[in-house]
């Protein structure tokens, strides 16, 4: 028994001005047998995330057989076209968006004309983000644009996530362990002046504990709590020679430290005095 066709497509109802990045539509549909599109180019970018059903996708003279759960990327001024089978039509969802940010965005997530197919695993959270961009279009309310382009950048960030280079058999590839060290090291460098501690960043980042110190003292040679308190004690030095206003204990304070006897120690192991002694010579110059 065929499935009954459907179509839904709701617009931005704002107009996208000068705006860097815009949703203009999205829809879902579930398509008839042999439903056809194309040969034809759009002038903005286009994703299709199927959610049942089969079809095939043309692109730069290449065919591919796109499932449930695979996604589609059409890019502007691309010619392309696409049909969906005959005995198992698709049933999709789409988003269109447009802005001079959209071709970095895109790519940041890992999209590319080269590979405009997105074979991964079901996601459940890909429709829900289509659907909430659909939902926050037709509302038509003044925040509609922010809250479309803000599922939108989740769904891109879904597409990242799940492009990444795969953990297999306990072991991670040497692209994909660097990345998670400039993951920790970016966390440590903008949360250093807060009372953060490794078990909360490993929480926050999503690893466990002693699986990231590993990694991380494998790439950097220190632990994530040796280069938090050097980073600490290197801020508190430039403060030093440059905030003369500050005391001891506001700067101690300014980069995480809320002991000064602690601060003082650990500043005195790394540059052999202590603050107010280094502030001296500081004068001095």
């Amino acid at each position: 028994m065929s499935k009954p066709e459907s179509y839904y497509v709701v617009s931005n109802p704002l107009s996208a001005g000068e705006s860097d990045f815009t949703v203009l539509f999205a829809g879902e549909s579930q398509t008839k047998p042999e439903h056809r599109l194309g040969p034809k180019v759009y002038d903005y970018y286009l994703i299709h995330y199927v959610i049942s059903g089969r079809g095939v996708f043309s692109s730069h003279g290449e065919e591919y057989a796109i499932g449930a759960g695979d996604s589609f990327v059409i890019e502007p001024e691309q010619l392309i076209s696409y049909v969906s089978d005959e005995i198992d039509p698709w049933h999709y969802c789409w988003i269109a968006f447009t802005g001079a940010q959209a071709a970095k965005r895109v790519g940041e997530a890992g999209l590319t004309p080269v590979s405009p197919i997105i074979h991964i695993a079901r996601n459940r959270h890909m429709p829900v983000l289509f659907r909430k961009i659909q939902l926050a279009l037709k509302s038509r309310k003044s925040n509609a644009q922010l809250k479309a382009t803000g599922y939108l950048s989740l769904l891109l960030g879904e597409y990242c996530e799940a492009l990444s280079a795969p953990v297999v058999a306990g072991l991670v590839a040497e692209d994909e362990s660097d990345r998670i060290v400039q993951q920790a090291i970016h966390y440590l460098s903008t949360q250093y002046a807060e009372p953060i501690t490794i078990e909360m960043m490993a929480e926050s980042l999503g690893y466990n504990r002693a699986y990231l110190s590993r990694m991380f003292k494998q790439h950097t040679k220190v632990t994530p709590v040796t280069f938090l308190l050097k980073l600490r004690v290197d801020k508190a030095r430039l403060l030093l020679r440059e905030r003369l206003e500050l005391t001891i204990e506001q700067i101690a304070a300014s980069v995480g430290f809320y002991d000064p006897l602690y601060f003082s120690k650990q500043f005195r192991r790394w540059y052999g005095v202590s603050p107010s002694e280094y502030r001296s010579q500081i004068k001095l110059l």
